[in-house]
């Protein structure tokens, strides 16, 4: 059993839909994929994907209508996620369990009344203050190194917070991310994120940060895309992965460890292109979709890692996390 602690399904329904005029998108393009890799859940987050980031309040409801209209027609086969007995639900069904985030808030500009619509009216459990963009809460790592939290941005902690959502790091620049971490109270995570000091790329995290979402109980779930791996193509695979697990392992515990793979294989070149310069092979070898997503554990196992450890990286640490944020 794997869960997944973030995936852009949702982005690749909504294009389906609208550009295509496709439905039931997620049984005809994932299910299998799904199957064959063993994963049994994951975060489905809400991103407003480049072109679409013009207008994010407009993508945002078409992002929400697409979910609605698949969760319907896809109701034999995806459990959404809003409490932690919907975990059960799902499994004793056979289902997918699948909990929506938010990939950012551009969506809410300084409205934080908006977080409890998604949260009462989507159904959202998950939450980033940006991508990769600068918006009225926050920036994301590309943009101004010296802007953290805004006055709205620490508000929306606040209500994340309050309403028992879970709070995610990753994508905020190391300015935010301390922010956020003053705020905490709680468990943190970085749903995508892998080690700095393996690989050097500022979408990871450096020792201090990682040693900080330990002391939250929080966790961190590796990510597979290249450009987080390592900074050589030839060594961006499973083996390298492996080496960001067993690195954060050492340091902080397996406790705090997940996966948050990222798979983006299915993503359209503009949306894709938009964060990674590889577009025809974003995720390392061996980690390069859902159907392998078991091969990370099995490297794991090579190197001694017990089935109790696999399991908590697999999904129990995710699951612990849950149980502690959701009200």
């Amino acid at each position: 059993m794997i869960f997944d602690g973030h995936g852009d399904i949702w982005t690749d329904v909504t294009c389906r839909r609208i550009e295509h005029q496709e439905s039931d998108v997620f049984r005809r393009r994932h299910l299998k994929k799904f199957r064959e890799g063993n994963v049994t859940g994951g975060i489905f987050v809400i991103w407003i994907d480049p072109p679409h980031d013009k207008d994010p309040v407009k993508r945002s409801a078409q992002i929400v209508e697409s979910i609605r209209a698949e969760q319907r027609e896809a109701s034999d086969i995806l459990q959404p996620v809003t409490c932690f007995r919907d975990f059960e639900t799902g499994k004793a069904a056979g289902k997918i369990n699948v909990v929506t985030g938010m990939e950012g808030l551009s969506q809410i500009g300084e409205d934080i009344n908006r977080i409890d619509y998604f949260y009462e009216e989507v159904g959202v459990r998950h939450a980033m203050l940006t991508w990769n963009e600068q918006n009225a809460l926050a920036a994301g790592w590309p943009q101004d190194k010296e802007q953290g939290l805004t006055k709205a941005g620490v508000k929306a902690v606040k209500r994340i917070r309050e309403l028992g959502m879970v709070m995610d790091v990753s994508h905020l620049n190391d300015k935010g991310f301390w922010d956020v971490m003053r705020l905490a109270g709680g468990p943190v995570i970085a749903s995508h994120s892998n080690a700095r000091s393996i690989c050097p790329a500022m979408r990871n995290l450096s020792d201090d940060m990682l040693k900080e979402i330990g002391r939250t109980d929080g966790l961190v779930g590796m990510n597979s895309l290249r450009e987080f791996i390592d900074g050589k193509y030839e060594n961006q695979n499973v083996e390298r992965l492996a080496d960001h697990v067993e690195y954060i392992a050492d340091l902080i515990g397996i406790r705090h460890l997940g996966l948050g793979y990222d798979f983006d294989d299915y993503l359209g070149r503009e949306a894709l292109g938009s964060f990674s310069s590889n577009l025809d092979s974003p995720s390392g070898r061996g980690v390069s979709n859902e159907a392998e997503a078991g091969n990370l554990l099995r490297v794991l196992k090579e190197r001694g890692y017990t089935d109790d450890e696999l399991s908590a990286v697999a999904y129990g640490n995710f699951f612990r996390v849950f149980k502690a944020t959701w009200k």
